[in-house]
């Protein structure tokens, strides 16, 4: 849900606080060097780092301390969301699915019970949240690591919420992960690898599958008690929120999504199309609207150990991507902060989410 107002007031005041205590001129707006030590606890392990990718193509790093890298691999929770999608909507542009396809005809037999039906569900509402599937993790709470069909079943232990209302779930994207096996024979990762990561050469990203370590170079990742989570079995999440990646690679994929270069234009057109979800979310990307008037477009991931959010502008030429090493940020209103002050450095007041958008308890969001 989006944030309330009254919660943006105390990161904001916040903001003020640190621009008088700084060198930047008057009346200017705080910088995300300024925003990007409040995300983490001070008095904690936590660190914090984002990097920016321009319009002109170049890059700016920025991190609040020696424990986080520009180069490292991390955990990127439901960030995985908006490649799962991406090969969805490959395939429905190449003819091999449609949109409009039931769950039943992929994966027959699959999604019955306690008031759900597979015959009553499209693929579409897979994609936009809006199949009223009931969120395994929040009986799993994101640390057991599960089948794809246990994860199922699971989550048809529970009544559905009301089908076509935009109600996160992890479960929806565990079985577009099934429907993209059943239909290309291989997994989603080998999908996404192919159709993906390769093309566009992200080569510290991957889908680890059952693999509890991070590649190289890598930092440690710490549970809210500062706890060292940092080997973590990846099946907790499965096509929901697998992925493991690095900032340039994210800033790399949403510029290329964005700008066109992985779907056709009437695909990306449905990947940004908001309707079926009442403004709150695409396909595997959710809109949030600056005070500037520009909306900008991406994704959270939250597993233990790593909180990710990626921002893009609509045509993909201005990417910031921040993560710190802890499953949390200190404090949920500085990110639509932090989002103004790169995408709107002049201001940073009325920062509103889009009506519905996630900002939610879920344990890879």
């Amino acid at each position: 849900m989006p944030l309330p107002r009254r919660l943006w007031a105390g990161p904001l005041c916040l903001l003020f606080l640190v621009l008088t205590t700084t060198s930047a001129p008057a009346g200017s707006a705080p910088s995300r060097d300024a925003v990007l030590p409040l995300l983490v606890d001070g008095r904690g392990v936590a660190t914090a780092a984002l990097l920016v990718r321009e319009e002109s193509g170049g890059t700016r790093f920025a991190a609040t301390g020696p424990g986080i890298a520009r180069g490292d691999h991390f955990r990127a929770g439901s960030i995985t969301k908006s490649f799962i999608a991406t090969v969805v909507l490959q395939l429905a542009a190449e003819g091999r699915l449609s949109l409009s396809d039931t769950v039943e005809q992929h994966l027959p037999g699959l999604v019955r019970g306690a008031g759900h039906d597979g015959r009553a569900l499209t693929l579409r509402s897979l994609l936009t949240h809006t199949s009223g599937l009931y969120d395994f993790a929040r009986i799993t709470g994101g640390t057991v690591p599960v089948a794809p069909v246990q994860a199922v079943r699971l989550a048809l232990t529970h009544p559905p919420a009301d089908r076509g209302r935009f109600s996160y779930s992890n479960t929806n994207y565990v079985l577009l992960g099934m429907v993209v096996e059943q239909v290309t024979g291989r997994t989603y990762a080998a999908e996404a690898e192919r159709r993906v990561i390769a093309p566009l050469g992200l080569s510290g990203t991957s889908f680890p599958g059952n693999r509890t370590s991070l590649p190289s170079p890598h930092g440690l990742a710490y549970a809210a008690d500062n706890s060292d989570v940092t080997a973590l079995d990846p099946r907790v999440a499965g096509a929901a929120g697998e992925l493991v990646t690095t900032l340039a690679d994210l800033d790399r994929f949403y510029a290329a999504l964005l700008g066109g270069e992985l779907l056709p234009p009437r695909m990306l057109r449905e990947m940004l199309d908001t309707r079926t979800a009442h403004g709150a979310y695409g396909m595997g990307l959710f809109p949030l609207k600056l005070p500037c008037g520009i909306t900008v477009w991406g994704h959270n991931g939250r597993i233990a150990g790593s909180y990710v959010r990626s921002a893009a502008t609509p045509d993909g030429r201005r990417v910031l991507t921040f993560r710190v090493n802890t499953t949390a940020i200190a404090d949920p209103g500085l990110e639509p902060a932090l989002l103004a002050a790169e995408f709107c450095p002049r201001t940073v007041d009325n920062v509103r989410p889009a009506r519905g958008a996630p900002a939610s308890p879920h344990p890879f969001e």
